[in-house]
């Protein structure tokens, strides 16, 4: 589990592909006394495991079901990279509950200055559209955000300049390709009504709220 509050910039290092795998090599900032094999680090909002570290870089393997659903498979060597090490339960809450599991793919098709920060706009498929709400969360290659409004097939959001310069959105245009995951909160709500829309179409009753816990 993760915040989606950016750790370090890593670049990197070494991309090996094969039929249907891939190996990253990550250089980073983040203390090599601290890490530990076998631990979870949000690669541009991806949770990969640590097979190997050492001289300030680790490694990590990329599993087939990883590189068709992510956009880890399209970096190049010398490309930054968001960084987050697992959430302890001492930590500070700062950004928003996040898994590390992608739930698509979204298109940068508007970015501009809007005052004193910038306005990002991505495309996104329906399926994640809908778990979008105006004014709530979500993560953009592993950036815990807060979306402005939701349009069709799209979202907009605003970026300060700090968020701009410590992550990787400082280097995106338009065009580009960002790893999407929405609100865990929101995507069990959604489960539950669906559970209940056969027999209760009128949407969240006190029976749904009893039957899964809530009550």
């Amino acid at each position: 589990m993760f915040t989606g509050l950016i750790e370090d910039l890593g670049t990197l290092q070494e991309i090996r592909t094969g039929t249907d795998q891939a190996q990253l090599t990550v250089a980073t900032g983040l203390p090599m006394s601290e890490l530990t094999l076998g631990e979870s680090i949000a690669v541009n909002g991806v949770c990969l495991t640590v097979t190997s570290f050492g001289g300030g870089a680790f490694c990590a393997d990329v599993s087939p079901e990883t590189l068709n659903c992510t956009s880890l498979g399209r970096l190049s060597r010398g490309d930054r990279v968001n960084l987050e090490r697992a959430l302890r339960l001492s930590d500070r809450l700062g950004g928003h509950l996040v898994t590390g599991h992608v739930d698509g793919l979204g298109r940068i098709v508007e970015h501009r200055k809007h005052g004193n920060a910038w306005l990002f706009k991505f495309q996104i498929d329906a399926a994640v559209n809908s778990f979008l709400v105006a004014k709530g969360s979500v993560t953009i290659d592993g950036i815990s955000l807060t979306v402005n409004e939701v349009f069709e097939d799209c979202f907009s959001l605003t970026i300060i300049p700090h968020t701009l310069t410590m992550t990787t959105l400082q280097d995106r245009k338009i065009g580009d390709e960002v790893n999407i995951e929405t609100d865990l909160i929101g995507k069990y709500v959604a489960r539950f009504l669906q559970d209940g829309a056969a027999d209760k179409p009128q949407g969240v009753t006190m029976d749904i709220l009893a039957k899964h816990g809530f009550l």
